[in-house]
């Protein structure tokens, strides 16, 4: 088959190999192989390269290469700016290359999708934070926050605003229009992070989607990203190199939508993605407790009791559940976003209480999550790792949470911003 869209040294090349571009592309598989066996990368990326170029539209080709980068190759590294670029280049090489010769192509989309949800977006490598933080960095000089204006991206009137679309085109491969499409059907997004981006690629490829089958695979992403979005789908602050997240709670109906979804069209994997299901409705009747929004958190108890009744014990309140059930289980949780997740919200709530004159439920709520705090930095503390960062500091935790609380434009009433200051 001849190459389409390909640099014309590259088709006079195939042209002139002909039916022998399959035997070539073989023997460079082997020899990339054995490179990899050696622990000898910088050639295998030459290499990398002209396999891909010999069979540009055979996805798997595409996917493997990347995959091989993101994640075989870059934990051969200890430092973590080494460890990015090889991350980087792997979605580089689905984003600005695959898509280039294969720009229908589903799979591509999916893998690009779980690239920005798994290797950034989860926890696994212990770059990860340092991965999030410069991701952020990018996406904020060029976006201008994690809010992004869409009408002054999609129409823009400046220098500054037409070089900052030009950047996002150019080298990130985005259109303004479809971003606002993904942000309209599962935002508000904090497009800063990660899950953003994945729900983007998907939402993308759920354009070129041809058969049941493609939409199935993407949805998946979908609702993996939005719970990890839903979790920690807000940045709280940038300090001293690393993110700190908070969840994102306004996306919550729309979350429990992607699992709708799919659980309608994935017969074969209903029950797998109902267990997440529950387990996402049942994170929503926690964090919405201890953000001090109990009414919402009775919505979705009894949108819970309904789908799942077997799983509510009968006569369980919501309260009882928040406080009596989960967080007895959470106090055993090790991920380091679920429990600053639970921190931020014990804090918050600790001062709302302070400001409605309820001293000793204040005192409560700071009191767990002081023992929280310490019952999972002496688990951190006793791994071994050069790059797991423990919590930030608890008194940090609680200024952050002051400062928010006493905003005059987001925070308290003044009546209550007076009785907390």
């Amino acid at each position: 088959e001849p190459l389409r869209n390909a640099p014309p040294i590259l088709t006079l090349t195939t042209v002139v190999l002909g039916g022998f571009r399959g035997l070539i592309a073989n023997a460079l598989w082997v020899r990339a192989i054995e490179l990899q066996d050696e622990d000898k990368f910088f050639e295998k990326v030459q290499l990398a390269d002209w396999i891909t170029k010999l069979q540009p539209h055979n996805a798997t080709v595409w996917t493997v290469q990347a995959w091989d980068m993101s994640y075989n190759i870059s934990i051969k590294f200890t430092d973590l700016g080494e460890r990015w670029n090889w991350v980087l280049r792997g979605i580089e090489l689905l984003r600005d290359e695959a898509l280039f010769y294969n720009p229908d192509n589903v799979e591509i989309y999916q893998q690009l999708a779980w690239h920005f949800q798994h290797k950034i977006g989860q926890n696994l490598d212990d770059g990860h934070l340092y991965y999030k933080s410069v991701w952020a960095g990018e996406m904020n000089a060029v976006l201008g926050g994690g809010r992004p204006n869409f009408e002054e991206l999609i129409n823009p009137a400046t220098d500054e605003a037409r070089a900052r679309v030009k950047l996002l085109r150019e080298k990130y491969k985005m259109d303004p229009v479809l971003m606002k499409g993904a942000d309209d059907a599962y935002g508000p997004l904090e497009w800063r992070l990660p899950e953003a981006h994945a729900v983007y690629w998907a939402y993308v490829g759920k354009q070129k989607a041809a058969t049941k089958d493609d939409l199935i695979k993407l949805r998946r992403v979908l609702y993996q990203s939005m719970f990890l979005a839903f979790h920690r789908g807000e940045i709280l602050e940038v300090h001293d190199g690393t993110v700190e997240f908070g969840p994102n709670l306004a996306i919550a109906d729309k979350t429990n939508a992607t699992y709708e979804e799919a659980m309608a069209e994935d017969a074969a994997m209903r029950d797998h993605i109902s267990r997440a299901h529950k387990n996402f409705l049942l994170d929503a009747v926690y964090f919405n407790y201890v953000h001090n929004r109990p009414s919402e958190s009775e919505r979705w108890f009894q949108m819970v009791k309904d789908r799942y009744p077997n799983d509510v014990p009968k006569g369980l309140t919501m309260e009882e559940y928040a406080i009596g059930v989960r967080l007895q289980e959470d106090v055993g949780e090790t991920d380091m976003n679920r429990v600053t997740s639970h921190l931020r919200g014990l804090i918050t709530q600790s001062y709302l209480n302070l400001a409605r004159n309820r001293d000793d439920d204040a005192v409560g709520y700071a009191a767990l999550a002081r023992n929280l705090w310490k019952i999972y930095m002496d688990k951190v503390t006793s791994t071994k790792s050069d790059h797991r960062v423990p919590l930030v500091p608890l008194d940090q935790m609680k200024r952050d949470a002051v400062r928010k609380l006493l905003d005059p434009e987001t925070g308290l009433v003044p009546e209550m911003a007076a009785v907390l200051r």
